[in-house]
């Protein structure tokens, strides 16, 4: 059985390892420069300057901001600004930080000035009882610096990232981390653990598959309570790949009878309800639209592609028409965003279409992208990016047509959610 789990896995690996109006424009033509300065009176350098440097990251992404790095001395939190003796400084904005260490924990002082403005248009306080977590605390103020200059929201950037990683053979650990992975934690460990995805937006919750040494079985495990649940185990293979917006139905890769389709399962119900039925391979579905149709991935006319079905009905629909080995499609709205196998070398790369018409976007170039996840907002798509033996994390701003990648020190990415 263990054998025939593997047999499954490497069979998907291989088959499914211009204007689209989708409106991926920048959404401002005037982004201001920000110097971010570390107070005299911060207590811990070193921290402080991994804080700067978490931000001037953020800053960057946001897509929002030019982040300045004019080495500039200023004492207190407390004491305006000095614009007009900084000439060489570049910046109309000024982000202050002081940062203080207190009981393991960390707090830091904001304040943006602004060159123009005489009172500072942003002052707060931040606070976060666990001191390695101060990525996170990186994110609200540069969350909140963001929406007080009234720019695009990127609230996505204070969300967890759950990834699986192999450590070694036959084995792997799910972890959490903040999108640019400088904070990591093992939160399932032990044996084989893949395919993480989120119970809900609320992130409290997630699903895995789990090898238990006679069936694949897919659990569900509180993050906090650390409670772990069975919901259902299967011959083959058992994958969760995506959940309804209510979280009361899963989309599931199953193969109880050696081929796989795809089930959804009523959580409350504790039935399951066979969607496809082709004598092949078809895997990773995603809900489409109001959730009454899939988008998925199938061999069905020999090469790996995308196609879409309503839930219900044995009508299915291509929507991919280049590549010959298209896969791992992710969903928002009538969105599509894809990997596929570059005709000419090793690459994967992602692909952006709508279902609405035949227009297609191609949004990467290089290496093996592939596992895209749409943001809750779809405005940004993270994906596995694997090149030269190491893995990396990506997110791709589709507003602005930039990427950045993050990479993971240690293991490999096997499959990613957030």
């Amino acid at each position: 059985m263990y054998k025939f789990l593997f047999l499954i896995f490497s069979i998907t690996q291989i088959l499914f390892a211009v204007d689209a109006e989708v409106d991926i424009v920048r959404k401002t033509n005037i982004v201001p420069n920000i110097n971010i300065v570390v107070t005299g009176n911060s207590i811990d350098n070193a921290l402080a300057d991994k804080v700067k440097k978490v931000l001037e990251n953020d800053l960057t992404v946001s897509g929002h901001f030019n982040s300045e790095n004019t080495i500039i001395n200023h004492q207190s939190i407390d004491t305006k600004f000095d614009f007009k003796n900084n000439i060489n400084m570049k910046s109309h904005l000024v982000l202050l930080l002081e940062v203080k260490e207190v009981h393991r924990g960390l707090t830091i002082d904001v304040v943006l000035e602004d060159a123009s403005n005489i009172v500072p248009r942003h002052k707060k306080t931040y606070t976060i009882s666990d001191i390695a977590r101060y990525p996170f605390l990186a994110h609200k103020i540069t969350i909140d610096i963001n929406k007080e200059l009234n720019s695009p929201p990127i609230d996505w950037m204070d969300k967890f990232i759950i990834f699986s990683k192999y450590t070694s053979a036959k084995r792997s650990e799910i972890v959490i981390a903040d999108y640019t992975l400088t904070y990591q934690k093992v939160i399932v460990s032990g044996g084989l653990n893949i395919f993480p995805k989120w119970a809900s937006s609320d992130q409290k919750s997630f699903y895995y598959t789990a090898y238990d040494g006679l069936y694949p079985t897919l659990m569900k495990q509180d993050l906090y309570s650390k409670r772990v649940e069975k919901i259902i185990h299967s011959n083959g293979m058992v994958v969760c790949s995506d959940v309804s917006k209510d979280g009361s139905k899963l989309l599931l890769t199953m193969a109880p009878n050696g081929q796989s389709d795809i089930y959804e399962y009523d959580l409350e119900k504790r039935t399951t309800q066979k969607i496809t039925k082709y004598t092949g391979i078809d895997v990773g579905a995603c809900y489409l639209g109001v959730e009454d149709k899939i988008v998925f991935v199938s061999d069905r006319f020999g090469n790996a592609n995308i196609f879409s079905q309503k839930i219900g009905t044995d009508s299915v629909e291509r929507l991919v028409y280049h590549g010959k080995n298209n896969t791992q499609a992710t969903t928002y709205k009538n969105y599509v965003a894809y990997s596929s196998r570059e005709e000419h070398g090793n690459g994967f790369n992602l692909y952006l279409i709508s279902v609405d018409n035949d227009g297609i976007k191609k949004l990467t170039s290089q290496g093996a992208n592939q596992f895209p996840k749409f943001s809750f907002d779809g405005e940004s798509i993270l994906y596995i990016n694997n090149s030269h033996g190491n893995s990396s994390l990506g997110i791709f701003r589709l507003n602005y047509g930039k990427h950045f990648l993050f990479p993971l020190k240690g293991g490999k990415i096997q499959s990613i959610d957030w």
